[in-house]
């Protein structure tokens, strides 16, 4: 929400004067448009204030004509009553927001425009004014990623990532002419989506800031590690944080818990010595004696990780102790209760992501809220607890917990929310081929019951260790609008079905995860919800990369659109940045070429392929590079298979440019609508990109002139 122009404002009030009898006309009630997509509020990043009387938050937004996200601050009371914007989009988006630990001040991470550019902390006074800027941390010296507050208030943990790093935009951005230097690359991990050609430079380090002076220096005497999630202890006086210290960091997950002195050049002493992976965030007990952190497994494994809750003493005496080692499910963002006697986390399970409390005494593990739903944030003070919660028909808000009751406190989507008719979720299952259960989602149009059999898209999840759960879900409600059943699947490979479940697809993709879809495709037809005569498929990521496995199983599907996936692992060895899941789970290629073979068969067999099929991808994606759909795309083209490529330009594996966001659904919507529903649909550009094409032509024609 923008502050409004005075005159805006006094035109309206006139209005009002002149012709109070004049209603605003109601919006009739109507299911989720592309437009309606863009009016969605993002709420995240809850911080329960010290005194437990406010919650800040941030609110997202994206705006089209601007063709840019915009991300502001805003704090809530904890009665709800009060809800004040504390930044505004045109000084520039914020991130992470804290409060001091007095209570005094608000501070975020922004580019906003400064003393010294790039993302700096900036402060709000609680007592009014403007943001100033507080750290002035040079371009040379790198670029904060996270900050800490001292529990005295006087000094921040810095975490800047300094540099070493080229964009993999960096020649599109380049001026005409303009010299760029070669890169040189002598890492192993040489490429990260979004950060770019990783070089030897580039490292992640702790620097403790002096809020006085200004002065920032680096807080342990090691050079070659990359040091991440550092946290204060309660007296201030140490540091816990992550790091890998093993002889070649870069070949396996063996990250480790360490514990530094709160000065400039220490040494750490080394916590934990596991073989797989220790994780952040960490969390200190309130007495100090202990810290909390994450026990994720070996690197053998590393796509198929079930992180659990463990315990270990700050002084390094004894041994880790993994609280939840008798829950089958994955733990997220452990934070202690004021009394040090629970750990409130997230938990993953089926379907649903919700906050738990751990009891240290007894190791178990107690839902607190019922009922579906997912929670991606949470945080609690002064005995208070605020999370983030989502359901199928609402967007993800701040709500106070309390005895298992969830208040909610931010209210941002209301007014839209009031205007739509949304689908309902529901669960379903299937039994596989093999006899395991397989749990999905499917949601109806909203006039369910009215044109049985629906059309259907099954949209797949990727990861493959994510899963599909309660909450809102802009696919399923854009595609339920337009009339199709949507069914989601939690395949194996997915989390929050135990460890076993993940793990069952571990070097041999394709098998279990075709049957388990195939199960609850099947099971929707016969239970005549879906037309089988009118079904697509698709995904993005390892989505993607299913949805290739699929037309490659399969001709049921009448259309199909793989987005950032790839038909033949082989050709991406090396280009993306998961070669030690390779090397780990599939082994180097010239030691077992036979099974990237078996897994390459979508493009190996490609003359099995018969469905009209939509690729996409972005061309500074290094995630899953573009080149996976390219060349599944160019063996269906040879096969004279109606197929398509899309490729967007500087976008890396999650979109964020709203235009192409829009853009993209549109493709989707007119690709499946000509080949599932006989719709005759051109695969054109929009009505705007046509605009925008036709303005850049004429620019393009003047420039020639000049």
């Amino acid at each position: 929400m923008l502050r409004p122009k005075l005159g805006f404002l006094l035109f309206s009030l006139a209005l009002v004067a002149v012709a109070p009898t004049v209603a605003r006309t109601a919006v009739k009630p109507h299911p989720l448009t592309l437009n309606d997509l863009f009016r969605v509020k993002e709420v995240g990043n809850p911080k329960v204030s010290p005194g437990g009387n406010w919650v800040l938050y941030t609110v997202s937004t994206m705006d089209l004509k601007k063709d840019d996200r915009t991300t502001d601050l805003w704090m809530v009371s904890w009665n709800g009553k009060q809800d004040v914007q504390l930044t505004y989009g045109y000084n520039g988006s914020v991130s992470s927001p804290a409060w001091s630990p007095d209570g005094k001040y608000i501070s975020f991470l922004s580019s906003r425009k400064g003393k010294v550019q790039g993302a700096q902390v900036w402060v709000l006074s609680r007592s009014g004014g403007e943001a100033r800027q507080l750290t002035d941390v040079t371009k040379k010296q790198g670029t904060i990623e996270a900050y800490r507050w001292s529990p005295d208030g006087k000094s921040l943990l810095l975490t800047v990532h300094t540099g070493g790093t080229v964009s993999a935009n960096a020649f599109n951005d380049a001026k005409e002419k303009k010299y760029i230097p070669p890169i040189v690359i002598t890492r192993y991990l040489f490429k990260q989506d979004i950060i770019g050609y990783v070089t030897a430079k580039s490292h992640t380090f702790l620097y403790l800031y002096d809020i006085a002076t200004g002065k920032m220096k680096k807080l342990t005497a090691d050079k070659k590690y990359d040091e991440q999630d550092g946290v204060w202890s309660p007296d201030g006086k140490e540091i816990a944080f992550i790091s890998n210290h093993t002889a070649e960091p870069e070949r396996n997950i063996n990250t480790d818990v360490f514990v530094v002195a709160a000065k400039a050049g220490s040494a750490p002493r080394q916590l934990t010595h596991y073989t797989g992976a220790d994780l952040g965030p960490l969390a200190w007990s309130p007495d100090g004696k202990e810290i909390a952190f994450l026990r994720g497994g070996h690197v053998k494994y590393w796509q198929y990780q079930e992180d659990h809750l463990a315990v270990i003493a700050a002084d390094g005496g004894g041994h880790a102790t993994v609280v939840t080692a008798n829950f089958d499910r994955p733990i997220h963002d452990p934070q202690w209760t004021p009394d040090g006697k629970l750990i409130i986390a997230l938990v993953t399970d089926d379907r649903n992501r919700y906050p738990a409390s751990v009891n240290l005494t007894t190791d178990t593990v107690k839902r607190l809220v019922d009922g579906e739903g997912s929670s991606w944030g949470h945080s609690g003070k002064a005995g208070h607890e605020a999370l983030l919660w989502t359901t199928d028909t609402m967007p993800s808000e701040v709500y106070a917990l309390s005895d298992g009751h969830l208040r909610q406190l931010t209210h941002q989507n209301a007014k839209l929310l009031s205007e739509l008719v949304l689908a309902r979720t529901a669960n379903m299952h299937a039994t596989s081929k093999d006899g395991t259960r397989v749990n999905g989602l499917i949601t109806l149009p909203d006039n369910a019951g009215a044109a049985k059999p629906y059309p259907m898209l099954l949209w797949i999840h990727g990861g493959p260790q994510g899963q599909d759960a309660h909450g809102f879900s802009a696919m399923r409600q854009l595609f339920a609008a337009r009339g199709y059943a949507v069914l989601n699947v939690n395949y194996r490979g997915s989390n929050g079905r135990g460890i076993a479940y993940q793990k069952a697809i571990w070097a041999n993709w394709g098998v279990d995860e075709v049957q388990d879809i195939e199960a609850c495709v099947n099971k929707i037809v016969r239970e005549g919800i879906v037309d089988p005569k009118r079904m697509g498929v698709g995904g993005w990521s390892y989505g993607g990369i299913t949805t290739d496995f699929m037309i490659a199983s399969t001709d049921e599907f009448k259309a199909a659109a793989a987005g950032a996936g790839m038909g033949d692992p082989l050709q991406l060895y090396g280009v993306d940045e998961y070669v030690n899941q390779y090397n780990f789970e599939l082994g180097p290629p010239w030691e077992n070429l036979q099974t990237y073979l078996k897994i390459g068969y979508p493009f190996l067999h490609a003359n099995r392929i018969h469905t009209p099929t939509l690729f996409m991808g972005g061309t500074s994606d290094f995630n899953v590079p573009v080149v996976g759909g390219e060349q599944m795309y160019e063996a269906l083209q040879t096969l004279h298979v109606p197929s398509a490529l899309i490729v967007y330009p500087q976008e890396f594996h999650v979109f964020t440019r709203p235009t192409y966001i829009r853009d993209r659904f549109q493709y989707w919507f007119n690709w499946y609508d000509k080949w599932v529903l006989g719709k005759n649909v051109k695969l054109t550009y929009l009505p705007w990109a046509k605009k925008e094409a036709k303005k850049a032509t004429k620019k393009e024609a003047k420039n020639a002139a000049e």
